[in-house]
């Protein structure tokens, strides 16, 4: 789990990491940040919440967020998800395979 993680690690983390996320073929990692940033804020502030019960919050949040660009949340929500997966432990997604170790830190493993 990545709850204490800073969106700073995160961020680095999803840049080296997202090309072999199923939903990113043949897309670059600026098409998903602002997604990834998302739902990394999303899970950190619903910690303890089920995905199935803020997604259509996050859905009505995503048309909101400053730094969604032109994305609709139909192209994001998978991105999404899976950032809010890894923040919060949830792990729906293949979350279980993604290490710390992909950024170089040294201080814990997961």
């Amino acid at each position: 789990m990545a709850d204490k993680n800073t969106w700073a690690q995160e961020d680095k983390w999803w840049e080296q990491n997202f090309s072999s996320r199923p939903y990113a073929s043949g897309r670059t990692y600026s098409d998903y940040r602002p997604a990834y940033q998302y739902g990394y804020e999303s899970g950190r502030h619903n910690m303890g919440r089920n995905w199935n019960d803020v997604e259509s919050d996050l859905r009505t949040g995503w048309d909101k967020y400053e730094g969604r660009g032109q994305s609709t949340w139909d192209h994001v929500k998978d991105a999404v998800r899976d950032a809010w997966d890894r923040i919060t432990g949830q792990h729906d997604v293949d979350a279980d395979r993604m290490s710390e170790s992909n950024v170089g830190r040294t201080s814990r493993n997961f």
